[in-house]
């Protein structure tokens, strides 16, 4: 395609509000324009590797036996009344009235959706384990939206949910993610170092997050040479104290709705591992 035929609009400079190097750099070549806080057009050659990514992401989570889906980014309130996050997660989530009056939110992540699912549809032990993702919109409330793309109100990011029969299987899960996710950002060209997290109010074993090594940031990590649990050996244990306004959407084990008929399943008690990988870095 011809320069003449796309839509290219570089800057000589970065813009004033533009804070960090990438933000800049996206602005300055034409790959995203800003509509309001938090809120960027993807451009042509903005989307172009936005799709090569979701290639990469696409390709290691099947390989690792992950099922793409698609869930709704309109959630009704009542799933999250139920799992007690209508309350906890209120300060991020983007709430709309329709015409009845009634309440929906707009997705920041999809565990509500997921465990739903899999309460309904999922009848016996026998269908697991299972290994659900999407790539989809997200939308959180940011109080203050900031560092382009990386803390934005509107995001798209990989989520990915297993539901397991043990924790022995939920660890096995897990450490499939963990292996998937190290080759997407070797894949990508970045360099890794694995974090240890809080798992915040939803609870679970422990969290890890894959962090790059930048300057620009606002976590706090401290660094020791030895291994930790969970780590691969060899690994460079970090430990990382998270923002507390995300805490109320960490990853970690939401039961689902039903019992369901078939008394071997125990799905009621069934562990579910959750897997994020979003596009804000």
């Amino acid at each position: 395609m011809r320069w003449t035929q796309t839509l290219i609009p570089t800057l000589r400079e970065a813009p004033a509000d533009a804070e960090i190097l990438s933000h800049k750099l996206l602005l300055r070549a034409g790959l995203i324009r800003k509509l309001a806080g938090g809120v960027y057009t993807c451009l042509p050659l903005g989307l172009r590797a936005l799709r090569k990514v979701e290639q990469i992401v696409r390709e290691e989570m099947d390989g690792a036996g992950a099922v793409e889906v698609l869930m709704p980014a309109l959630q009704p309130r009542e799933i999250w009344e139920q799992s007690g996050r209508a309350q906890t997660a209120s300060n991020v989530l983007f709430k709309v009235k329709d015409g009845a009056g009634r309440e929906w939110f707009l997705s920041p992540t999809a565990e509500e959706v997921i465990t739903t699912l899999a309460a309904n549809e999922i009848n016996s032990y026998r269908q697991l384990p299972k290994n659900f993702y999407q790539v989809s919109l997200k939308f959180r409330d940011e109080i203050r939206p900031r560092f382009g793309l990386m803390r934005a109100r509107e995001f798209i990011m990989k989520d990915a949910y297993s539901f397991d029969i043990s924790d022995e299987g939920a660890m096995v899960s897990y450490r499939k993610m963990y292996d998937a996710y190290a080759r997407i950002f070797a894949r990508c060209g970045l360099k890794t170092l694995p974090v240890e997290a809080d798992t915040g109010v939803i609870g679970g074993g422990f969290l890890r997050g894959l962090r790059l090594r930048r300057k620009s940031g606002e976590g706090d990590q401290r660094h020791s040479e030895d291994g930790g649990p969970g780590n691969r050996p060899g690994d460079r244990k970090v430990r990382h104290a998270r923002r507390p306004d995300h805490r109320s959407l960490e990853p970690g084990t939401i039961q689902g709705s039903r019992q369901p008929p078939d008394q071997d399943a125990g799905l009621h008690r069934r562990p579910q591992t959750d897997h994020h990988l979003d596009s804000r870095g």
